[in-house]
């Protein structure tokens, strides 16, 4: 058994690049990096990554000695370093739609305000632009699909602020099916 966490780590480096040629080709592990001694006496060696696309990004071995016997790996895993360049935090789809909706309100606040700000009537190519958003609303009630949970992907975010829309126009055609069928 070897006295230290030093020895260990010069003892089983060996082993670890063994362990980390089974996962990985010999060209993507660099040269050693240090080591670190963990709360359970193992020793976790570190080697110099040179996979592409992780730039601070260390090959991590996990090595434990028992007693007299032999070292064993334990974890071999790809860890960040200090600079590495991560992934953003992941936020629910709920909260990325609520914010989206939001900056779509701030907009459209917005544009309100711009045209109103000098005092004068809006132009005659915005009333143009009101006309047609009311005939393109009552076009997409017939075309448009109902959505249902499971048919969010690769939906336009716009089509589900008209849902309300889509509700009242199936309350509409409910009532007309009775008129026909007296």
């Amino acid at each position: 058994m070897t006295s230290t966490p030093d020895d260990l780590a010069a003892a089983t480096r060996d082993l670890a690049l063994a362990a980390l040629h089974e996962i990985t080709p010999a060209s993507t592990v660099g040269p050693a990096a240090g080591h670190t001694v963990e709360e359970s006496g193992a020793v976790s060696l570190r080697f110099e990554n040179r996979l592409p696309g992780y730039p601070g990004w260390f090959w991590t071995v996990t090595v434990a000695q028992v007693d007299d016997s032999e070292p064993t790996v334990l974890e071999v895993e790809l860890m960040p370093g200090d600079g590495a360049l991560l992934a953003p935090d992941w936020v629910p789809w709920a909260e990325r739609l609520a914010e989206y909706r939001a900056h779509q309100a701030e907009l459209a606040a917005q544009a309100e305000a711009g045209a109103g700000e000098d005092g004068d009537e809006p132009d005659e190519d915005s009333d143009e632009d009101d006309d047609s958003d009311e005939d393109d609303d009552s076009d997409e009630d017939d075309v448009s699909p109902r959505l249902h949970a499971g048919d969010l992907d690769g939906v336009d975010i716009d089509e589900l602020d008209d849902s309300d829309e889509d509700d009242d126009s199936d309350e509409d055609d409910d009532s007309d099916e009775d008129d026909d069928s007296e």
